[in-house]
This record gives structure tokens, sequence and C-alpha cells, in this order.
């Protein structure tokens, strides 16, 4: 079984892309048994809870202008109708960091990868505030999660410790950008990939290590 850790943030708009790039190509690879480990990374852990104006946040961090922060959205909705994501207009960046709590306790229910995608469409698709324990808890509901657990997860503060811990061993080996896919913690693979790319990476090391099923 390929073990693959996907190291990503919620405020993230190309770990979308690349999540369900990754999935696409996994539905295309049947006979490759996987096991995903959604990873923490947090790319604005010093916001505020009162979030920033994302044109403005993002012309600052990057020295971009609107016109071209307009073209890289237009790439994004480009490249996440390709993989089935559909992006809306996403107008301000938030803290995530309760988001990446209430991930990891969903990955210990074995519904993790639900409620990411949940986070993903609340914050990339419809411009909600994935710090807003509301919108947090609708979007476990959707993936399935007990809610008033959820609610206990947000209130008592837990898993923050072990979030922490997770960013940082990422951060020691490395990890300075998101989305990065690192295949039996060994082989890595940066950024939001087509499928294809996907595929034949996946492919290549599943035979290398002999994961892959008889054909």
């Amino acid at each position: 079984m390929l073990k693959i850790d996907f190291v990503s943030d919620i405020a993230c708009p190309w770990c979308a892309v690349g999540l369900y790039a990754l999935e696409s190509a996994l539905r295309q690879l049947p006979d490759v048994p996987v096991q995903i480990r959604l990873q923490p990374f947090e790319l604005n852990p010093a916001m505020g809870p009162e979030g920033e104006d994302s044109t403005e946040h993002l012309a600052r961090k990057y020295g971009r202008t609107p016109a071209q922060l307009e073209e890289t959205r237009a790439y994004l909705r480009e490249r996440g109708e390709a993989v089935g994501f559909s992006f809306g207009p996403r107008t301000r960046i938030w803290n995530t960091f309760d988001g990446h709590r209430l991930l990891h306790w969903a990955g210990l229910q074995g519904r993790q990868l639900e409620l990411k995608r949940a986070l993903l469409k609340a914050y990339h698709a419809d411009d909600l505030n994935p710090s807003d324990p509301a919108v947090l808890l609708a979007a476990a509901r959707e993936a399935g999660l007990d809610e008033a657990e959820g609610r206990q997860v947000l209130e008592e503060g837990r898993y923050a410790e072990e979030v922490r811990e997770q960013e940082h061993r990422w951060q020691r080996l490395g990890i300075q950008s998101v989305p990065s896919v690192i295949v039996n913690e060994r082989y890595l693979i940066q950024g939001a990939q087509p499928p294809e790319a996907f595929m034949q990476a996946l492919r290549r090391i599943a035979d290398e290590s002999g994961t892959a099923a008889p054909h």
C-alpha cells in the first residue's frame, strides 16, 4: 500500500486543485492501494480572527496587481473545473487553525477526506469563514461526523498540540509550500499537478515498490 501524506492548508486554492487532481488520478489506478493522510500547513498562521480582504492580502504578500490576481483566479477556475472543483469569489483570508484541529479529529474517525472536501467547498466555493465554528460544524455534518462531538473538539481546544507538532514536523523536513505530496515518506511530488502527472508518478512508485496488484 502506498502511504500518501498530503500536506496542505484549507486557505490554499491550489491545494483544492491538487487534492481533486490526486483523487482523479487514483480513480484511474484501481490496482494501486493507497492510504491518504491529510497533514496540516498554515499559510497565514498569524492571521487574526477578523481576517483580511483577499485582494489586499495577496497583493501585499506576493506583490501582485489586481489585474494579475484576476488572471490567476481565472486560471484557478479553469484548473478547478478540469478536476471537478468550482471556485467562487473568496473575498477574505481567514485563520485556519481550528479547521486543522477538526481535520485531525476527523482523521481519527476515518472521515478526514470528507471533511476536507466540505471545508474546501465552504471556503473556496461558498466564500464562508473557515474559522467560524458554525461553518466548521456544518462541514462536519456534511462529512458525516457527529456535530456534538465536533463542538466539544472546538470549544475545548482539543488537538491543538498535535496539529502544531505536525506542522513543525513538516517544516523541519523542508516543506515550505503547499500542496506537497509525500509518498511512502521518501518521494516528493510538489504542487497542484494535473491528474496525468500524479498518475505517472504514482504508477512508477507503485511499480518500484511492488505495491501494485498483479495485472
